[in-house]
């Protein structure tokens, strides 16, 4: 029997009537306690996959073991140990943030006396108290979100989904949401399953990261043993003239391979080559630049170079890819 709080997936596939394979036989454990990061653009597959594990979407072939029970054959069990804040947030605006803590500890069981004593914990923690008594119809994107948050742990699930909670947010409210998810792993032992498009997002609080393209896992680690895979750095230059750009490029070509860039020109730099030999390049070629900069590998050179794009470009094509679909794309995130 897999422990109450993991996760384990075994060649999950979810397919769509007309529509995309969005999940593609895929493999992931999730150990007890962790932060799985579920890294991808939208349409890749990261919504669906959360969909099946919540049980509210059937898998069309494979096995997923939740809490240590199978999402189909055991889905109540599976509910009862998990808790999910999904990418759209289910509020009434009409009812205040107390009204839906209320109606969360009723829908859950909570004996009458815990109720009240419950709600008010969890409001504090999320910083909604002073806001505790107001219509969520006035409340802002970051207080819906981190609402939604509590009423996720009103029954303190031993498994938490978390699908894009910090999609649309501004830099205070999510750094709020990193702050809260890391206590919950690291103080309470809580398991959580984090989907993301934020690159920061995944390096700052997952132990392990997963990064699935098309339906399917392309990379799998942790961000750090991820990023070392790719080893070595890249150098970004913006020239003074940005008629310059080409011989920038050109001269840049001899010292590894061209990376896609908006502002500047860079490349990824071969095995024995450093900042050093770019500079003297430029210098002895009489470029003038307003910017030079080595960058370490992140996790997007990471995506780079197991699918051939950025997350941006992937991200860009998703959208395309999933426009004739709308069905599908509502559900294939």
């Amino acid at each position: 029997m897999a422990p109450e709080n993991s996760i384990e997936v075994e060649k999950l596939v979810r397919e769509f009537p007309k529509g995309p394979r969005a999940v593609d036989e895929i493999d992931l454990r999730v150990e007890p306690g962790e932060i799985y990061g579920f890294l991808g653009p939208n349409g890749a597959g990261k919504s669906t996959t959360v969909l099946v594990l919540t049980t509210l979407l059937p898998p069309t072939s494979g096995t997923a073991r939740v809490g240590g029970f199978d999402v189909v054959a055991e889905g109540p069990k599976v509910r009862g140990v998990i808790g999910a804040a999904l990418q759209e947030v289910a509020l009434d605006p009409l009812l205040t943030g107390r009204d839906h803590m209320r109606l969360q500890t009723m829908l859950h069981g909570l004996a009458k006396a815990q109720r009240r004593r419950r709600a008010d914990e969890l409001l504090e923690r999320v910083g909604l108290t002073q806001a505790a008594d107001r219509k969520v119809g006035g409340y802002s994107g970051g207080m819906k979100r981190r609402l939604d948050l509590a009423l996720a742990l009103v029954h303190g699930p031993s498994i938490l989904f978390l699908d894009e909670p910090t999609t649309g947010l501004d830099p205070q409210s999510r750094s709020a949401m990193w702050d809260e998810v890391s206590r919950l792993a690291r103080h309470e032992g809580v398991t959580v399953f984090l989907t993301t498009q934020y690159l920061e997002e995944a390096d700052v609080l997952a132990d392990r990261v997963g990064i699935i393209h098309h339906g399917r896992i392309v990379a799998e680690g942790s961000p750090s043993a991820l990023k070392d895979e790719i080893g070595r750095p890249s150098v970004h230059v913006i020239p003074c003239d940005p008629d310059d750009r080409q011989r920038v490029g050109a001269l840049l070509d001899r010292f590894g391979e061209p990376l896609a860039g908006e502002d500047d020109v860079a490349v990824r730099l071969r095995e024995g080559v450093g900042l050093t030999d770019v500079v003297r390049a430029l210098d002895g070629d009489g470029i003038a630049v307003e910017d030079i900069e080595l960058r370490a590998p992140t996790l997007d050179d990471v995506f780079l170079a197991k699918t051939g794009r950025t997350l941006e470009g992937a991200a860009e094509e998703a959208v395309v890819e999933l426009e004739p679909e709308p069905t599908a794309e509502a559900t294939a995130g």
